[in-house]
């Protein structure tokens, strides 16, 4: 907390998030306001909350890595076993808009022996995509599918939460940090004998943290196996608040 008395001080106003809070002036993120006159005390606090939501939205890598002795027969064994994968990909209800060519490369690989220069044994392809699973239920078993079809390479997932979902989670952590906000200022300005005539500026900061994705290489299952099981948690949201009040009698 910042605690100034002055008649003149100057604070931007930046946060489109006050409008839920009708005492709140609109203005874009990118704008300041003019120069704000006050014959009170400036009182600055800072305050954070979090939401928490359950992910709906999941990601992942897969692939398929091929060795040859020839460049042009490792880019073939790969294309053939990577229609594969892909096919298995949209058999599991996967949208074309979900899966996106991440890369492709072809490297030689070498044989390196004491005081010779290193020479080409052989070239492997790499083909590998990302994809967006909607339906988290379904993971474990597209994993599964994808090991089964020839994808040697998954790595993920990765949890998130759908857009408005998210918004709306954010919107709740932004009414409990100024209320927070609201509270210790309440406090500090009975403590001092005054008053809070009304908040000068808002400005905001968030983050999202995602549980930590575990990459994993998936095996090939037996015929009476389980599917992988996956386990979503919890996704927390924060917003940090800094807003400054204007304290009098």
């Amino acid at each position: 907390m910042h605690l100034t008395s002055s008649r003149f001080a100057l604070r931007p106003l930046v946060l489109a998030a006050a409008l839920a809070f009708g005492a709140f002036p609109v203005v874009s993120p990118a704008q300041t306001t003019p120069y704000v006159a006050t014959d009170g005390t400036l009182l600055s606090v800072s305050a954070q909350a979090e939401a928490r939501r359950a992910p709906d939205i999941a990601t992942l890598s897969t692939g398929v890595v091929t060795q040859a002795a020839d460049a042009n027969s490792a880019m073939r064994a790969n294309a053939e076993q990577m229609t594969k994968v892909v096919a298995a990909i949209k058999a599991a209800g996967i949208a074309e808009r979900d899966i996106q060519t991440s890369g492709v490369n072809l490297n030689p690989q070498y044989k390196y022996g004491d005081n010779q220069p290193p020479t080409i044994t052989g070239y492997q392809a790499q083909n590998t995509v990302n994809v967006t699973v909607r339906d988290i239920g379904k993971l474990g078993k597209i994993m599964d599918a994808l090991a089964a079809t020839g994808a040697n390479q998954i790595n993920g997932p990765t949890f998130d939460i759908d857009d408005a979902k998210k918004g709306e989670a954010y919107d709740e952590a932004r009414r409990a940090a100024v209320e927070k906000a609201q509270t210790r200022a309440q406090m500090y300005a009975k403590t001092l004998g005054l008053k809070v005539r009304r908040i000068v500026s808002i400005s905001e900061g968030g983050s999202f943290a995602p549980p930590r994705p575990m990459p994993m290489m998936a095996m090939a299952r037996g015929k009476e196996a389980f599917d992988t099981p996956i386990a979503a948690g919890e996704n927390t949201l924060s917003v940090s608040l800094d807003i400054v009040f204007e304290l009098g009698n």
